[in-house]
């Protein structure tokens, strides 16, 4: 926040706009030590997920096999994975996820692809920041612009890259062993048509981050319609 002269409205925006809330009319509840208390100064209760109990799957098999057996089937054609110090302060940018960087060039270079071609990703938003500096790190913001992004709408529906609209870790909670399958879910119905309301309209590829730690280990998995 300091760095980059922000402001903690700005996270707090981000977090409303992902649970499709009305600005104006929460501000003051999010502000509120009873209701959102303090955890961690500046972040509050609802800037950080719910740890919860879940589940999530994937059916994976050969392209041709698929077609067979489904109307829509979604190919995962990228992979990255990527490690970085375990220790945070030991790293080269307190302010950035370094692993992020290095395992999204790799899924998008398996991939043939890049950030412009995405239409929806599905990020690790365990805390509000995290959103933020993810959505610079995958290559949709330049440095320090994420915050200003989320606060002006760019990652929502409608937006230049709707980020999480299922509400990520923030909305659906975080069971840990499940969140990371349960994002390529989530990406699947996106570009099949059937998120329902929170469906992003002509959506033909994704691309999650989901990482251990404090992105001591980050994986990036990039899909598209077949």
């Amino acid at each position: 926040i300091a760095h980059f002269q922000r402001t903690i409205e700005d996270f707090m925006k981000s977090a409303i706009q992902k649970g499709k809330g009305n600005w104006d009319n929460v501000h003051d509840f999010l502000k509120d030590d009873k209701t959102n208390p303090i955890i961690a100064d500046p972040l509050r209760l609802f800037h950080i997920c719910p740890i919860s109990d879940g589940a999530a799957a994937l059916v994976l098999c050969n392209a041709d096999i698929a077609k067979e057996y489904c109307d829509t089937p979604i190919l995962i054609s990228g992979v990255g994975q990527a490690t970085d110090t375990h220790i945070v302060f030991e790293r080269e940018d307190l302010t950035a996820l370094k692993a992020l960087r290095l395992c999204s060039k790799q899924a998008y270079k398996m991939a043939k692809r890049t950030p412009e071609d995405m239409d929806v990703a599905e990020l690790h938003n365990a805390f509000e920041i995290l959103e933020v500096v993810q959505g610079e790190d995958i290559g949709f913001f330049k440095k320090g612009e994420g915050a200003k992004a989320a606060h002006e709408g760019l990652t929502e529906i409608g937006g230049k890259i709707p980020i999480n609209p299922s509400g990520g870790l923030k909305a659906r909670g975080h069971p840990l062993g499940a969140t990371g399958v349960a994002q390529v879910v989530e990406l699947v119905w996106q570009l099949r048509g059937e998120a329902g309301k929170r469906q992003v309209e002509g959506a033909e590829t994704g691309i999650t981050c989901n990482f251990g730690g404090f992105g001591n280990n980050i994986i990036s998995i990039l899909v598209e319609r077949m």
